[in-house]
């Protein structure tokens, strides 16, 4: 994990915290909607994970006349064998990039819900499915909406958190000016696997027996009610957006070395896993949230005996 983190930070300079909730939202087995402004690092963030994972990246660039077949991939005709064959899409890498994703049309996203849902995707009434670790980075531009086709609350319960990258530090951005002075190699160096598929399954599988005491269950579930009875929020918390929220809180846990979530994990997660699904705008978001945190207590936990602290 220290391995992975030193490259993801170095592709993405300044940005610890983010590069954190991007491998959370990995182990997690969630996607990763990240909505930010043009040329911060979005795209160089999305082929280093895939290079890191072992896995083949793809990426899609969404324009109106984008079809939902240029997604899923389709079935042409092969002469040689008089019969249909189905042509994989790119929805069937290990890392998916769908750039600028509120550019395409909505029959277009919904091509991705199945996929992100259920890691299968069915063309012509037959199913085909994706790899297990699939991973699904999609970014939208919060400044042109002309053209544009906002995400429907449906396929925004999809993504397991929302994510801002932000402008670097003056120090950060005179580093990337300096690396990139030079032989090519300095600027971009190859990055070899360092996961793989299975490992990085493996891990997936260990978030997900991390331990999650009744307290904290319950803690998340009465935070989820706040969620639905606060008067700003247009959309409270789903049943999914609540495992969602328990299996970011335990990726969280993992990334800090213990077999056991706290409170303290799920409030960490709590920003960017709400603000994709609660309808907030964005100005707004941060108040909110504080307010349904505070009106919920928050409960003291006790170290499972036999538990790493």
């Amino acid at each position: 994990m220290e391995a992975l983190r030193r490259t993801l930070n170095a592709s993405l300079r300044g940005k610890a915290e983010v590069v954190e909730m991007v491998v959370a939202c990995l182990l997690a087995r969630g996607h990763l909607l990240i909505e930010d402004l043009p040329g911060l690092g979005k795209t160089t963030l999305a082929k280093t994970l895939a290079s890191a994972v072992g896995g083949r990246f793809a990426r899609i660039q969404c324009t109106p006349d984008l079809l939902p077949g240029d997604v899923t991939g389709f079935r042409v005709f092969d002469p040689k064998t008089r019969d249909f064959e189905f042509q994989p899409g790119p929805v069937f890498a290990e890392v998916l990039l769908a750039d600028e994703i509120n550019r395409a049309t909505p029959r277009t996203q919904s091509a991705l819900l199945e996929a992100m849902a259920e890691r299968q995707v069915t063309v012509d009434a037959t199913p085909h499915a994706l790899a297990a670790s699939s991973f699904v980075i999609a970014t939208q531009n919060p400044v042109e909406q002309h053209g544009a086709y906002p995400l429907p609350e449906a396929q925004l319960d999809r993504f397991a958190v929302k994510l801002r990258i932000g402008y670097p530090d003056r120090e950060d951005e005179r580093a990337m000016l300096d690396a990139a002075v030079g032989p090519a190699s300095r600027e971009a160096a190859a990055t070899g696997p360092i996961l793989g598929p299975c490992k990085l399954q493996d891990l997936q599988q260990r978030v997900a027996r991390i331990a999650v005491d009744s307290s904290v269950r319950d803690y998340l579930v009465d935070v989820g009610r706040a969620t639905r009875a606060h008067r700003q929020v247009v959309l409270g918390l789903s049943r999914r957006g609540l495992l969602t929220w328990q299996r970011m809180a335990q990726a969280r846990a993992f990334l800090a070395g213990r077999e056991f979530t706290t409170p303290d994990d799920v409030r960490d997660v709590a920003g960017p896993v709400l603000e994709v699904r609660l309808g907030v705008e964005a100005e707004w978001a941060p108040r909110v949230l504080a307010e349904v945190l505070a009106s919920v207590p928050v409960p003291v936990t006790v170290v499972p005996a036999g538990r790493r602290t």
